[in-house]
């Protein structure tokens, strides 16, 4: 059965809908009050506004089709996405306090809806998703993962009672990713919860609905390719996969803030500064478009990469205007760094005290930045240049940054240890892969005993070069090695890259 009924184009229903609509006319037992789905044109419009960060106009929209017809649940639902993008981009306790009980109202509202129909399942699958997510914003994590685990339950049942439903498609597979790379710290919560994933079917689901060609996957492509980008970079690992579809499918990152986000956040963890920075300059400067801080610490870091003079305007205004936790501290650090590289120590060093004050650790950057506050060290400048550049990546810069320089040039073990691996991060950015492994394998055996990360994160990428050469078994040596070292910064996230590389090799 295809769905291409929950769609009405142009305002006209399929056959299949007037014979519904006929015998609902001729029932007794229903009247034009019954609540009802009703993806029609207008909702679809609103719908593509919101997608795009539109936020406004698509509210409008909304506004006019509750007017028009009160019984249709559609406009409800799709108000839930305003306030998702709303809360999770900005974090704005007061916003929060205000839309947080809109959550449980706006699932009463959809179990008012048919059974009959897959958004009587689908609508509270993406509610439940969409809060999982807010409340990891905002700290309430417990409350965070039974929502996930609604939404994780409602979907399965989705697939099972309409399975061809693409966007069932897209969000189990979207949660199947996600779950199978739960990191160890989080362990005992995804056994309590009942949640199993497994990121190749979740994949392949993903896959499915950008291949489809019917109505609602067309109507979810670009969401579904938010999706499957994202988790084809962090998870499957397969970030020139990630740009060439960004190419390939001519995604608007001019238009649509939502895929300009995804492009330049990517880009920027992908080493590609310059790129990101281009992004977001050539971004549809027109008014109606979500007011985001985050803009302003994205072009903070690309300006800081190349260690640029102007990084810390940027860094300065989203500290000001950001009312979150999430990658606040990350961003003071970031600030402290462009006047301690720039000789203006009285501000590096008031930066770094807001390091300690302002902000949550819940994020492995934010730890670190909180460590290295709380540690009074800063770091070696010829170290740290290196960093910023390879980052950004301008390996070629970044190289000739350690020119001259060696191991016993640096004093402290977490230094010598740290000048390995930049050499090796290098090496790699530069593509000379056997010389980026020794480096790497220098750094593990310096870092294995530091707290540092260096050890770790060396071991990931020399799995990760192992795997693009095809030695399965000498990459999952590696990642495996990445897992068993312990207490050191950006544990979680580098053993969930590291977890999914062994999954992704095992296959």
């Amino acid at each position: 059965m295809k769905y291409r009924t929950a769609i009405m184009n142009s305002g006209t229903p399929s056959n299949w809908g007037l014979l519904i609509g006929g015998l609902l006319l001729l029932s007794p037992l229903w009247s034009k009050a019954q609540k009802h789905f009703d993806l029609n044109a207008h909702c679809q419009e609103a719908y593509q506004e919101i997608i795009q960060l539109r936020l406004e106009a698509g509210q409008k929209i909304l506004d006019a089709e509750k007017k028009r017809d009160p019984s249709n649940l559609i406009p409800l639902f799709l108000e839930n996405y305003i306030d998702f993008f709303t809360l999770f981009f900005n974090e704005d306790p007061a916003e929060y306090q205000v839309r947080k009980d809109m959550l449980d109202r706006r699932i009463q509202w959809m179990c008012e809806g048919p059974e009959s129909s897959p958004f009587y399942l689908f609508t509270r699958s993406v509610i439940h998703f969409q809060w999982a997510a807010i409340k990891i914003k905002f700290g309430d994590n417990w409350d965070a993962g039974w929502e996930f685990r609604r939404s994780f339950l409602q979907s399965k049942e989705l697939l099972r009672k309409f399975p061809d439903f693409t966007p069932a498609l897209m969000l189990t597979g979207a949660m199947q990713v996600v779950a199978g790379t739960i990191p160890d710290g989080y362990k005992w919560l995804s056994g309590l919860l009942g949640i199993k994933g497994n990121i190749r079917e979740g994949m392949g689901r993903l896959q499915g609905v950008l291949a489809a060609n019917d109505d609602m996957s067309q109507l979810y492509r670009k969401e579904a390719t938010f999706y499957f980008l994202y988790l084809k970079f962090y998870i499957e690992n397969k970030h020139e996969e990630v740009f060439r579809f960004i190419k390939q499918n001519a995604l608007d990152v001019e238009h649509n803030y939502l895929f300009a986000y995804l492009a330049a956040n990517l880009s920027i963890n992908n080493q590609q500064a310059a790129y990101a920075e281009q992004v977001m300059r050539r971004r549809n400067g027109g008014a109606g478009y979500l007011d985001m801080p985050v803009w302003d610490l994205e072009m903070g870091y690309v300006r800081l990469y190349h260690l640029e003079a102007d990084a810390h305007v940027y860094l300065e205004r989203f500290v000001r205007d950001f009312k979150g936790k999430f990658y606040l501290k990350d961003a003071l650090q970031k600030l402290s760094w462009s006047y301690y590289l720039n000789g203006d120590m009285a501000r590096a060093s008031a930066c770094r005290e807001q390091v300690i004050l302002k902000g949550g650790a819940e994020s492995d950057a934010d730890k670190q930045a909180l460590k290295e506050a709380k540690s009074g060290e800063w770091p070696d400048k010829v170290l740290l240049r290196a960093r910023l550049l390879c980052d950004g990546g301008y390996y070629g810069e970044a190289l000739q940054s350690l020119q001259g320089k060696g191991e016993s040039d640096f004093r402290l073990p977490e230094d010598k240890c740290e000048f390995a691996y930049r050499q090796g991060r290098i090496y790699d950015g530069l593509g000379r892969g056997n010389e980026a492994i020794s480096a790497y394998q220098a750094t593990i055996r310096m870092g294995e005993g530091l707290r540092a990360y260096f050890a770790a994160r060396a071991a990931l990428q020399a799995g990760y070069l192992c795997e693009q050469k095809g030695d399965r078994a000498g990459a999952i040596s590696y990642f495996e090695k990445c897992l068993s070292l312990k207490d050191h910064d950006y544990k979680n996230s580098l053993d969930q890259k590291a977890k999914a590389g062994i999954g992704r090799c095992r296959e």
